[in-house]
């Protein structure tokens, strides 16, 4: 079945329908495996309700599900933050982040072709795209560990470049997955496909835009391979999707110590999001030795987010998960290739 492919759902669909699943078959089976449900319910047992060549297809199907994912490593830290390193069925890895409140950072895809200047992430290119299984399965490996009630695709990869396989996943967990569409974040660098299609699907998603500068020349050097999209046109639709959603949308700027975290900048902010339905997310860098950026001082960080407040901006300071544990995006994903490529 598909071997030489990610798994998608459409796949199991597929292999669903083969062995005669009608749609409520195909219900209850992924809602099933999405939330760590039973096939029973409290209205018909599996064997009164499934198909008899749907179960006996099922031990097999699971199985393949539950191989989609495994975790690799797992490391804490002090403020209910978890990164997992997931090891995926061909023995590539990506990372997902356990967050504080019920949440979960996933990936999209193995490495970036986005290649933002201080990501660890971009480093190596692209890889291959994660199918839609697989982003789902990250949800259910995190579900084993702890309760998942929000899920952002904000881990590696951008996930506009694999939009068929996340649309699919952010349908699958808005309806079986049982996840409030508005608690589906989906986070892009900007790509002009993304403010169309989103509003096209049945689950229609809260929206990150990756921002980072109100300079224009400055996010072309640090997002060498995003789309050329000026941060007034950026705003300018991310304005019409929150109006067309009722989301605000959630602008993310990684802070760069001296940089981007100057007063001009900060006027840049309040130039473009005055008056806009949005939340601006300052994000103090998580230092890497092998870059160049440093992280920005914290009072500073907390003027900034004081000082846009005064000037009408809804801001907070956000910290990148995996502070405390070297952990930034990509990082894990790296010292383990670092370590395997290591004489013994």
């Amino acid at each position: 079945m598909h071997t030489n492919l990610p798994m998608r759902i459409e796949h199991i669909r597929q292999r669903l329908r083969a062995h005669g699943a009608l749609p409520c078959h195909e219900h209850r089976v992924l809602q099933s495996w999405v939330q760590l449900r039973s096939l029973d319910n409290r209205y018909s047992k599996a064997e009164d309700f499934l198909p008899k060549a749907v179960r006996a297809e099922l031990p097999a199907l699971l199985a393949e599900l539950e191989g989609l994912a495994r975790v690799r490593s797992r490391h804490d830290d002090d403020e209910g933050s978890s990164r997992l390193l997931v090891e995926l069925a061909d023995g590539q890895t990506v990372e997902s982040v356990l967050l504080p409140r019920d949440g979960l950072c996933v990936s999209t895809q193995v490495g970036c072709a986005v290649g933002c200047t201080f990501c660890m992430t971009g480093r190596e290119g692209l890889l291959r795209q994660l199918g839609s299984a697989e982003i789902v399965a990250q949800v259910v490996l995190a579900r084993r560990l702890r309760a998942v009630k929000k899920v952002v695709f904000m881990g590696m990869g951008e996930p506009a470049h694999n939009l068929d396989n996340v649309l699919e996943a952010i349908e699958l967990l808005g309806k079986e997955g049982g996840i409030g569409h508005k608690n589906l974040v989906f986070s892009t660098v900007g790509d002009r496909r993304v403010f169309e299609r989103l509003l096209q699907g049945a689950v229609k998603p809260a929206l990150a835009l990756s921002l980072h500068t109100s300079r224009a020349e400055l996010r072309a050097q640090l997002l060498p391979k995003a789309p050329r999209i000026d941060p007034e046109e950026l705003v300018a639709l991310g304005e019409a999707y929150a109006r067309a959603t009722g989301y605000p949308i959630q602008y993310q700027w990684t802070l760069l110590a001296g940089i981007n975290d100057s007063a001009e900048e900060m006027e840049g902010i309040v130039r473009l999001l005055s008056g806009k339905y949005a939340m601006m997310n300052l994000i103090p860098y998580n230092t890497v030795d092998a870059l160049p950026y440093r992280r920005p001082d914290m009072a500073r960080t907390a003027e900034m987010v004081r000082a846009l407040h005064r000037r009408g901006i809804l801001a907070k300071m956000r910290n990148s998960a995996g502070q405390e544990i070297d952990g930034g995006c990509g990082q894990l994903r790296a010292r383990t290739l670092v370590r395997m490529d290591l004489p013994c």
